[in-house]
């Protein structure tokens, strides 16, 4: 006959974990089920189809459909980080130009994208497009929040690179650091006009990351490892690094086909 034995208490942890996963990833995808777009389209309200250039009067954003002029672009989505802003830009800008005096074929443009913060964002990053000039600093202010992936798409559609790169606003990953994933997209290309996406990775800080952390937090980091690992991705080690370099034409097909704005 058949008995129910009682689970030991680290087994029966387990399985409460599991369920509490599963019930995670359910309603997850019934928010994401809700909350995306059927048929992805950019839609712009009217003041966003223009930025302030360094004057302060209005021109025209360009789009992503447009030939490349520059050699390089950041999209630097932005939600009140009037504090955080500076350093990231001030060391962003002094790589930027160093590199292009040292090269200089380099051109560049950094887009900051206010996300519709509440705070002092766009007028913070304003100052940066007075002193270096519209051509290299952009900001474009959006009506209302739209989430980091509508922030980052919005950005990306009016950039103007042959390569465009996503920077946190926080500077969470040292600048410079954008020639090692310049190296790991050039490896991704036989060709010039291949697609391709190089994404950073901060795993090799997680051991300090973890020091840190409270030990739920740790939990909580090392369960959604393992649902991306099982049912996303297995080469990308950090999936989450908001340092990624795409082509223009990678970066054109998969923010067209962009459902969810909300990450």
């Amino acid at each position: 006959r058949a008995m129910a034995l009682p689970l030991p208490l680290s087994g029966a942890a387990a399985v409460l974990a599991a369920l509490a996963g599963l019930a995670t990833l359910l309603l997850i995808c019934m928010i994401a089920h809700v909350t995306a777009i059927k048929m992805p389209a950019l839609h712009r309200h009217e003041e966003e189809k223009f930025f302030i250039n360094a004057e302060g009067g209005k021109e025209s954003v360009p789009s992503i459909h447009d030939p490349p002029t520059k050699e390089l672009s950041i999209v630097v989505p932005s939600y009140n980080e009037e504090d955080r802003l500076p350093l990231m830009m001030d060391e962003a800008l002094d790589y930027l130009e160093k590199r292009q005096k040292q090269d200089p074929s380099f051109t560049y443009e950094v887009i900051v994208v206010d996300d519709g913060s509440k705070d002092q964002t766009t007028k913070v990053a304003m100052k940066y497009c007075k002193r270096y000039g519209s051509d290299k600093v952009r900001v474009l202010s959006l009506v209302k929040n739209r989430g980091k992936g509508g922030a980052v798409r919005m950005g990306v559609f009016s950039s103007r690179g042959k390569k465009i790169l996503m920077a946190d606003a926080d500077g969470a990953t040292k600048f410079a650091d954008i020639e090692k994933v310049e190296e790991g997209l050039n490896n991704l290309q036989p060709w010039p006009n291949q697609m391709a996406i190089s994404c950073g990775s901060r795993a090799h800080l997680e051991k300090d990351s973890i020091a840190k952390r409270s030990y739920f937090r740790t939990l909580l980091m090392y369960g959604f490892h393992f649902l991306v690992w099982f049912l996303c991705v297995k080469e990308i080690r950090d999936t989450q690094c908001g340092f990624k370099l795409l082509t223009r034409e990678a970066a054109s097909r998969t923010f067209s086909t962009l459902h969810i704005e909300r990450w």
